[in-house]
Parts: C-alpha cells; structure tokens; sequence
C-alpha cells in the first residue's frame, strides 16, 4: 500500500507542477480557442491540459518501475504499450486542440491508440453472459477490445464540458475501482501489486493534480489531450482486469452474494463499467437524441448532462459537485455491494443518498415553484426567492 501511495502522490506532484508550464506553452503555442456558442465559460482558456497529465503518468510508471514491489507489474509489455498508446492519443489530442480535427481523422488516432494498447496484451478474455461465460478468441477479442477503449474514450470526452467534471468523474472512477480491486486482494488471497490497480492509483493522481488548477474558475483545460488520455487509461483498467480474473474465479467471487441473482454474475469485469455509468449514459443519450434530430452522432451541442444541470439553475461550482455526487453513489455502491454481504443495508443507505441528491439537483426549480406560488397569493419574496425567479 506504501507503494502505491508513494506512486499517487508523484502522479499528483508531477502533473500539478507541469500544469502552469504546460498552460504558459498553450498560450505561447496559439491552443486557446475562441469562445463557441455551446461553451459555458465566457472567456477563452487555454487548452493542452492533458499534456501535463501524460507527464505525470509517465513519471508515476518510470518511477514505479524501480519499486521493489511494484516492479513486478512491469515484467510484461503491457506499461510499455500504455506509454506507447498514451503518446499517440496525445499527439492526436494536440492537433485537435490546436487547429481542430474532423471526427474520422480523431477516430482514426484513437482506433492506432487502441491498436496499440491490443497488440501489447491489452484484450479481453472472455465475457459474461446468461448462464454461461464466452471466452473470446484473438480475433473476437480484438475488435472487442478496440471498440471498447474507442467507446470509453469517447464518453469521457463528451462528459468534459465543465470546469473540473471530466477529472474530478475519472478520478472517482478510479479510486473507486482501485478501492474495489485492493479489498477482494486482500479478502482472497490474490496479488495486490498489479497492472490494473497501479494505473488505478496513478490515473487518480494525475486527475487530482490537474483538478488543482481545472476546478472553477479553471485556469486551463485539459481539451481533447486529457479527456482522450484519461479515457485510455480507464479502458486499459478495465479490459486487463479480465486478465486477473479468470472466469471460473468470478463466478466463485460472485456466489453467495447479491450479485448472484443472476443480473449481474461477474463483478470484475461489470464493475468498471459501473463506475463509468455517467459518462456512458450521456454519450448514450447524445447519440441518441442527435440521430432522432437527423443530426451527426458526433455533432455538438448544448444539451448533455452537465447542460441541464446549469438549466435547471444550479451554479457551475454546484452543477459540478453533484454531478460528483453521482458518480461517487454509482461507483461506491457497485464497489460496497461487491465487497460486503450486507445488501440490503447498502441499497438502504445508497437510497437514502441518492434520495437526497435527487432533492440538491431539483432543489432550483423547488424553489422558483414556491416563488411563484407565494407572488400568486400576494405574498413577498425574500432576496433568495428572487434569485430564482
């Protein structure tokens, strides 16, 4: 645990310091955009933030590499493949944040990212499905495998449109699932210096670093770089974590517990999944609503999650802070429900919760509905009540 707290704070040093540099050479380099009209900040701000964030990543592994323990993560190529990987998604990212990328040349670097990624043993391995498990060959498990790094990249950088929500959203992802990964560790017996739970710790960390000088009022933004780099990073846990868990051993950690209803049968590969729920959903949603208005799943617009938190009235500070209210109930309730066999007490708990961030996000319209009741009956608003009108 040592190790992988000395790991995070690098990751967090590195990326926090690099940051004002890396900001500095933005501006100097041109890759600060003009306001557009589906933006909610009011002035232009620099972007290559993910520059910063490529660097904290590499330093966490170089320097890990020469842990005692955790250097036993590096006996395959797979890190090597990350840096690799890491590189030319960020390469990609820079063109786009400074002179802008159609989507298919975008979806093209991704598509070599991923590539990369598979070709150094980045692949899923098999697949849960009802009452049986497909284990995947080569070829399946390429495509797979591509598809869903490209996806997951895209979800985190649709979730990027407020100050600090795609970093602070990641960020929770990954302590969550390290948080989940460390426990079953410990509880069976398995090895706790592994690829997965160390890029974990590491993507956290730079996250956190970045997340210094990104939350409101953000002095620079990560751009395409970052939010294309930490979605890689997230797709690398969550496909090399089939590869810590065979089949046989999911189904035996599932037994017994909540998640044995058959819903849901093998934890380790579904929990990641889980903890990604709100960038997935808002891609999911995007799509959607653009093809039922004839418009290209790519094309932008102003209606994502974040979007209507602002509709709804809440401050951009506060739109953010619930938006990590969510992701934190969705992924810590996956990891609790997966670790404890105290279910009900959990859906109990997570209820109560959620039931109360239910009431923070329509707590503006509450408001502005009793504002207009009470100037129906005559009666005065304080200051407050005004605010909402």
């Amino acid at each position: 645990m040592r190790e992988y707290a000395l790991t995070f704070v690098i990751a967090v040093a590195v990326t926090y310091l690099l940051t004002p540099l890396v900001r500095r050479v933005a501006v100097a380099f041109g890759a600060v955009p003009p306001v557009r009209e589906r933006d909610v900040h009011t002035e232009p701000v620099p972007r290559l933030g993910g520059v910063a964030m490529f660097f904290g990543v590499a330093a966490a592994l170089l320097i890990s590499y020469r842990l005692p323990h955790l250097s036993e993560v590096f006996l395959g190529p797979t890190w090597q493949g990350l840096l690799l990987a890491g590189a030319v998604i960020t390469v990609v990212g820079i063109v786009d944040d400074r002179w802008g990328l159609d989507p298919l040349p975008k979806l093209a670097g991704q598509v070599a990212a991923a590539g990369i990624l598979v070709w150094k043993g980045v692949q899923l391995l098999w697949l849960p499905l009802p009452g049986m498990t497909l284990v995947l060959g080569p070829e399946l498990g390429t495509v797979l495998s591509v598809l869903l790094i490209v996806v997951t990249i895209n979800a985190v950088n649709f979730a990027d449109g407020l100050d600090g929500l795609a970093a602070g959203i990641v960020a929770i992802s990954a302590f969550a699932f390290f948080a989940y990964y460390y426990v079953i560790a410990v509880d069976q017996g398995f090895d706790r210096q592994t690829y997965p739970a160390m890029i974990a710790v590491i993507l956290a960390g730079v996250c956190v670093g970045f997340l210094l000088h990104n939350f409101h009022p953000a002095r620079i933004f990560m751009g395409d770089t970052g939010a294309m780099l930490i979605g890689l990073l997230l797709a690398s846990i969550t496909i090399t974590v089939t590869g810590q868990f065979d089949a046989n051993t999911a189904r035996e950690l599932s037994t017994g517990g909540f998640f044995d209803s058959g819903l849901v049968v093998y934890l380790p590969i579904v929990l990641p999944l889980l903890v990604l729920a709100l960038p997935f959903l808002d891609l999911l949603l995007a799509v959607v609503r653009r093809t039922l208005a004839g418009q290209s799943p790519v094309a932008p617009d102003r209606k994502h999650l974040h979007h209507r938190m602002l509709e709804l009235g809440h401050s951009h500070p506060r739109a953010v802070l619930l938006m990590y209210l969510w992701a934190a109930i969705i992924a810590f309730a996956a990891v609790t429900l997966s670790v404890f066999n105290t279910p009900y007490l959990v859906l109990t708990v997570t209820a109560l919760v959620a039931l109360c961030a239910v009431l923070l996000v329509t707590w503006p319209r509450l408001r502005r509905m009793r504002a207009r009741r009470r100037r129906a009956l005559g009666q005065s608003t304080d200051e407050t009540d005004i605010k909402y009108k």
